[in-house]
């Protein structure tokens, strides 16, 4: 079974930055990809970005520019930089590990912009 624990979720101005983290524990063989989803109110969730095992990051239209995924391989967490927030990006993000072919998530995080 895997953890995952999300934090840095807060309060900002529109124009600011916050940093997600989602940290694994448990039983970590192979993880394939990390990634970061987000979903508003009496919206559908929605992907955010992805970064592989190889390194490979991929980002959605809507935050590329602005959102930036790494990770730490020997922590075994997925960070989420985001600069130059909206309010149209305020949702419930949510970090989610492929591990083994099976997809773990975490229990989310609040993100609020305010204009």
């Amino acid at each position: 079974q895997v953890q995952l624990v999300e934090s840095g979720g807060g309060l900002v101005k529109s124009g600011g930055s916050l940093r997600l983290s989602c940290a694994a524990s448990g039983s970590i063989f192979s993880i394939n990809a990390m990634g970061w989803y987000r979903q508003a109110p009496g919206k559908e969730r929605e992907w955010v970005a992805t970064i592989t095992s190889g390194g490979t990051t991929n980002s959605a239209d809507s935050v590329k520019g602005r959102f930036t995924i790494a990770r730490d391989n020997a922590k075994n967490t997925v960070y989420l930089q985001m600069n130059s927030l909206k309010p149209e990006d305020t949702a419930v993000y949510y970090c989610k590990f492929l591990v083994a072919g099976i997809g773990y998530w975490g229990q989310g995080t609040q993100v609020t912009v305010s204009s």
